[in-house]
Parts: structure tokens; C-alpha cells; sequence
């Protein structure tokens, strides 16, 4: 059965599709039937750029355990980034206050 749960997400950054790198405008993340990996469901992500079209498309399709994961890993990177001063972006305290700031605003 399909769940329809699905999250649309504004991302900065760069994608390389079929015809090359593209500028990523959104990412749909979805828990639902992937398309090809073996799994009833998966969390699945396209990285899009609709004004570019259908070229401008990264899929990745993951496990539970893998998208579980690799959320994990982004966070560490990222913290480990801020402890070095390398940080180009808020810090996590300034991510979770607008985090906060959404979710009761």
C-alpha cells in the first residue's frame, strides 16, 4: 500500500545528472514503493531542478537503516566542521532555534 507521505525541501547546491552538473533547486523526499531498489518501501530523494527539466534530476532510493544512517553521518560531518571553524552556514545552535522558531511559530 502506498503511503503518500512526501516533503518537498528548497536545497542549495549542485547535482550532476545524465547531461552533467545542474543547479538543485528542491529535493522531494518521500517514504513510499521505490522505483528500482529491492524494497516494499524506501526513502527516497530526487534533488531537482524543475526549470531545467527532466535532466536536471538526481534519484536515490534507501533503506531504512541506510537513510537512518547517513543522517547520522551528515550530522557528524557537520558538527565536526563547526568545531573546526570550517562552518560556512549556521551552527547548530542557530539551525535548531530556527528549527523551533517553525515548528511553534
Amino acid at each position: 500500500m502506498c503511503t503518500m507521505i512526501v516533503q518537498q525541501v528548497d536545497v542549495d547546491g549542485s547535482g550532476r545528472g545524465r547531461e552533467g552538473w545542474f543547479k538543485l533547486g528542491q529535493a522531494n523526499v518521500s517514504y513510499d514503493h521505490p522505483f528500482n531498489a529491492p524494497l516494499d518501501h524506501a526513502l527516497n530523494i530526487d534533488f531537482v531542478n524543475e526549470a531545467e527539466g527532466l535532466g536536471a534530476r538526481v534519484a536515490v532510493e534507501l533503506s531504512v537503516e541506510a537513510a537512518r544512517s547517513l543522517v547520522d553521518t551528515i550530522l557528524s560531518v557537520l558538527d565536526r566542521a563547526e568545531e573546526g571553524g570550517h562552518l560556512e552556514g549556521p551552527t547548530s545552535s542557530e539551525w535548531a532555534r530556527r528549527r523551533d522558531d517553525k515548528l511553534t511559530g
